[in-house]
C-alpha cells in the first residue's frame, strides 16, 4: 500500500484553497493528476516561522519547492502531462519560466511591498494567521525574503533600490498576462481538453491576483482586461476545488 501524502502548505481564504502560489500550484496539480494527499494548513502553528512550504511529506521523504514535488509525485505515477507532445513539454518549460522571470516580481511587489496593500491585506492576513509572538515576526520576514527575492531577479546588483526596478517589473508583468491570455485564447486550458502542469503553474500564480481584495493593484485591474485568464482561474475552481469536488 503506497505511503499517505501530507502536504504542509499555507490556509486558503478569498475564495482559494491557498492564498500561497507555490502552495497552490501543488494543489492543483495534484487535483489534475488524481494524486491524494492530505493538505495540511500551517496557519496557527509555529511552523509559520519554521517551515519551508509547501513541503510535501511521504512515509521518510519530504520534498519542498513546487518543480521538485510535481517530480516527486510523477515517480509514484500521477502524470498531469502524459499525453503531451515533445513540443508542448518544452513550451510548458518556457511558459513556466517566463512566469518566474516576468510575473513572479511583480506580485510579490503588488503582495509585500506595495504599502497599502501591506498595511490592509498582507500583514494582516499573515499575522492573523500566526500564533502569538509570530503574528509580529511572520510578516516582516516574508516582506524582507519577497524583497530579496525581487531585486535579485530584476537588479543588477544589492545596491539597487526597489524604486529603481518597479516600472520595469510592472511593465514586464503586464506583458507576461498578455502573452497567456493570447496563449490561452479561447480554449479552457493551454493544451487541449485536460489540464497540465503548466495549468497548475499559470492558476497559482494568477489566481491569487485575481481574488485576493487589493486596495490599491494596477496589475490586477490589468487582470480583470483580460477575461479569458480571470474565467480559466475560476474554471478550475469550480471543476476542482468546489465542495461537491474536494480536494486531497
Amino acid at each position: 500500500m503506497a505511503a499517505a501524502m501530507e502536504l504542509r502548505c499555507w490556509g486558503g481564504d478569498w475564495g482559494l484553497p491557498s492564498v500561497h502560489t507555490d502552495s497552490l500550484i501543488v494543489l492543483a496539480y495534484a487535483t489534475f493528476s488524481g494524486a491524494k494527499l492530505t493538505a495540511s494548513p500551517i496557519d496557527w502553528t509555529w511552523k509559520t516561522l519554521t517551515a519551508t512550504v509547501p513541503e510535501l511529506v511521504c512515509g521518510d521523504s519530504a520534498v519542498t519547492e513546487p518543480s521538485q514535488i510535481l517530480n516527486f509525485l510523477r515517480k509514484q505515477r500521477f502524470n498531469a502531462d502524459y499525453e503531451l507532445t515533445a513540443r508542448q513539454g518544452a513550451d510548458t518549460m518556457a511558459y513556466i519560466a517566463l512566469l518566474e522571470e516576468k510575473l513572479l516580481p511583480a506580485l510579490l511587489h503588488t503582495f509585500w511591498v506595495d504599502a497599502e496593500n501591506y498595511a490592509n491585506l498582507t500583514r494582516p492576513w499573515f499575522a492573523s494567521r500566526s500564533p502569538f509572538p509570530l503574528n509580529f515576526l511572520v510578516p516582516s520576514c516574508l516582506a524582507k525574503i519577497a524583497l530579496s527575492r525581487i531585486l535579485l531577479t530584476k537588479g543588477e546588483s544589492p545596491l539597487h533600490r526597489i524604486t529603481e526596478v518597479e516600472g520595469k517589473i510592472y511593465s514586464d508583468a503586464k506583458e507576461c498576462l498578455n502573452l497567456l491570455s493570447y496563449r490561452l485564447g479561447t480554449e479552457n486550458y493551454f493544451f487541449g481538453n485536460s489540464p497540465t502542469s503548466l495549468d497548475a503553474f499559470v492558476f497559482g500564480f494568477v489566481a491569487p491576483l485575481h481574488k485576493a481584495s487589493l486596495p490599491s493593484s494596477p496589475l490586477q485591474s490589468h487582470l480583470r482586461q483580460l477575461d479569458n485568464l480571470t474565467c480559466f482561474c475560476d474554471n478550475i475552481l469550480a471543476v476542482y476545488f468546489s465542495s461537491s469536488h474536494p480536494y486531497g
